[in-house]
């Protein structure tokens, strides 16, 4: 695995935890979730697998390179 892919997996990651976080504060401080947790768990999934395409894709952009 190169640095790129790694980088890309840990954004990846990132992207998930930030959104589990996010529901969980609107959980507490909002209104409890209309939705299931499995539901949820697919959905923070769906988030961190855009999240790391995203960045693999957008990286070199990024970073000046093409």
């Amino acid at each position: 695995m190169n640095a790129r892919q790694k980088s890309s997996l840990l954004w990846g990651l990132v992207g998930t935890l930030a959104f589990l976080v996010l529901v969980q504060g609107y959980h507490l401080l909002v209104a409890p979730l209309a939705v299931s947790p499995p539901t949820v768990g697919g959905l923070a999934l769906l988030v961190g697998v855009v999240a790391a395409g995203l960045t693999h894709t957008l990286e070199p952009r990024l970073n000046g390179r093409s």
